[in-house]
């Protein structure tokens, strides 16, 4: 082997990089040749720093603005809001309006018999009766809940843009029908932060497998990855099985913080020296929250926790026993109740193209009493004023019979008509809001899209839809896109 010139570098020299020797100082791990270029584009990089940055973590720079100190940290609204935190609970498969919230004397005088369109009306198999001093008319399967009309407010003239499942679940909840886009949960915690560190600011309580859209449904899309939902499976037989690998039997907490701590500190040199990794700062986000979910993930989900008159009113019997949604509702008050900021229930099983008078009735029942036993719940710890509950689904049913033949018939979907239910912080309840046509058919009152409904929802909690945004690929992004109006007869 040739031997090297004299003034060949001896890596095996005193002057030899920091990474092959000993060093007490951990930036000498991340001194590499790459550091020359970096430091030659600090001048140009410098100037998209602003682009790069959260807007969140300039607050702290405004003159008399509140120090931001992490990614979750609470923000100030746009203006003082009136609710602090949301409840939405997604009834998936798109519940019939015309046999809940939107009674049509019309359709069930033409039950039977063709109506406009050619096709066979099929008349409500409910009655509907009239609630509280408003006099609002709701069908008899959402009885306890009509006991809080006084509270409610029901749009009966929403409409969407395409009647298939997926595609209008994902857009109810993201406003997107094509690309990935955040979540409204992941747009509210960005947007002002959650109360509680301890707990992930969005959380979405499924039972048992994905919804339609899986994921999206509740994702930060081009957020930074920690103002998306975390999804718990309430189907789980105990709370450890809830919420798995929170607890860590081999390494004590000290331990555990001083290892996040040095990981911390690993990436922020990495930061420095390379480039911020946006899978991996969320990555490094999810940890620590787990790590901080440890001192009161468990008692939060622990519904074992309240009174057995409190369960009851929810309808949850010895054993655990009563429906699924009884025990996600009270699960919800007991999260907002600890500061999280958004919690979205998955109610599932409402797509009912046959037999909808016992599927519907059913389907109802699993929720009439949870959802006026959440509501009394709120009231009495003086919460609903600051709690937003929203109720509904994806798009309506046509007031027809489905076109399956069966001897048990149901309805088809229908994308221009269905009703949305608001209760609680920033709504005048006992209010009815738009119309449909005499059958059901399409709404033509005071027309409401997912984006106003979007912007409303904004709007009681403090934030002006037009102006929370966030820059991505050059654009400023926002949940109602280039749309939506606030319903504003519906506030109080």
């Amino acid at each position: 082997m040739s031997t090297p010139p004299d003034d060949f570098p001896d890596h095996h020299a005193n002057d030899r990089h920091p990474c092959h020797g000993v060093s007490t100082d951990l930036s000498d791990y991340f001194l590499t040749r790459r550091q020359f270029l970096n430091r030659m584009g600090m001048g140009v990089g410098a100037l998209s720093l602003a682009g790069l940055l959260d807007p969140r973590d300039l607050v702290a720079a405004q003159p008399g603005a509140k120090a931001v100190t992490g990614p979750l940290a609470p923000h100030a609204p746009h203006f003082p809001g009136k609710a602090k935190a949301v409840i939405h609970i997604f009834a998936q498969g798109a519940p019939s309006h015309i046999d809940t919230w939107d009674p049509k004397p019309s359709l069930t005088r033409m039950h039977g018999k063709s109506i406009p369109g050619g096709d066979i009306a099929l008349g409500s198999p409910f009655k509907f009766s009239k609630y509280g001093q408003s006099g609002l008319e709701v069908s008899d399967v959402f009885a306890k809940t009509a006991a809080h009309a006084d509270d409610l407010a029901v749009i009966r003239s929403m409409w969407t843009d395409i009647p298939a499942h997926e595609v209008a679940t994902v857009f109810m909840n993201t406003g997107s029908l094509r690309i990935a886009k955040p979540s409204m949960g992941s747009w509210l915690v960005y947007g002002l932060g959650t109360e509680n560190q301890n707990l992930p600011g969005f959380i979405a309580l499924r039972g048992g497998g994905l919804p339609p859209g899986g994921s999206a449904n509740y994702q930060a899309a081009f957020l930074p990855g920690v103002y998306q939902g975390t999804s718990i499976n309430t189907q789980a037989p105990s709370v450890p099985l809830m919420i798995q690998n929170i607890r860590n039997t081999y390494v004590g907490k000290s331990e555990q913080r001083r290892q996040l701590d040095m990981i911390h500190q690993l990436n922020e040199l990495h930061a420095q020296n390379l480039q911020r990794d946006a899978a991996l700062e969320t990555r490094l986000e999810s940890y620590e929250i787990a790590f901080r979910m440890q001192a009161e993930s468990l008692d939060a989900f622990d519904i074992n926790k309240e009174s057995e008159a409190t369960r009851a009113a929810y309808g949850i019997g010895a054993g655990g026993r009563g429906s699924e949604q009884a025990k996600q509702l009270l699960i919800a008050r007991r999260l907002i109740e600890r500061g999280v900021r958004v919690v979205q229930v998955w109610h599932q099983g409402w797509d009912h193209h046959q037999d909808l008078q016992t599927r519907l009735a059913t389907k109802a029942g699993e929720i009439d009493q949870p959802l006026a036993a959440l509501l009394t719940d709120l009231k009495q710890r003086g919460l609903l004023d600051s709690t937003l509950v929203v109720w509904g689904g994806e798009f309506g049913r046509k007031p027809t019979r489905d076109r399956n033949g069966s001897d048990n018939p149901g309805r088809d979907h229908n994308a221009k008509a269905f009703s949305m239910v608001m209760a609680g912080g920033g709504v005048k309840g006992g209010t009815v809001y738009g119309a449909t046509d005499e059958f059901g058919a399409a709404s033509i009152v005071d027309k409401v899209h997912p984006h106003d409904l979007h912007a409303t929802i904004l709007q009681c909690m403090g934030l002006d839809h037009t102006k929370l945004t966030y820059r991505f690929n050059g654009r400023d992004f926002r949940l109602t896109d280039v749309a939506g109006n606030v319903i504003k007869p519906i506030l109080a």
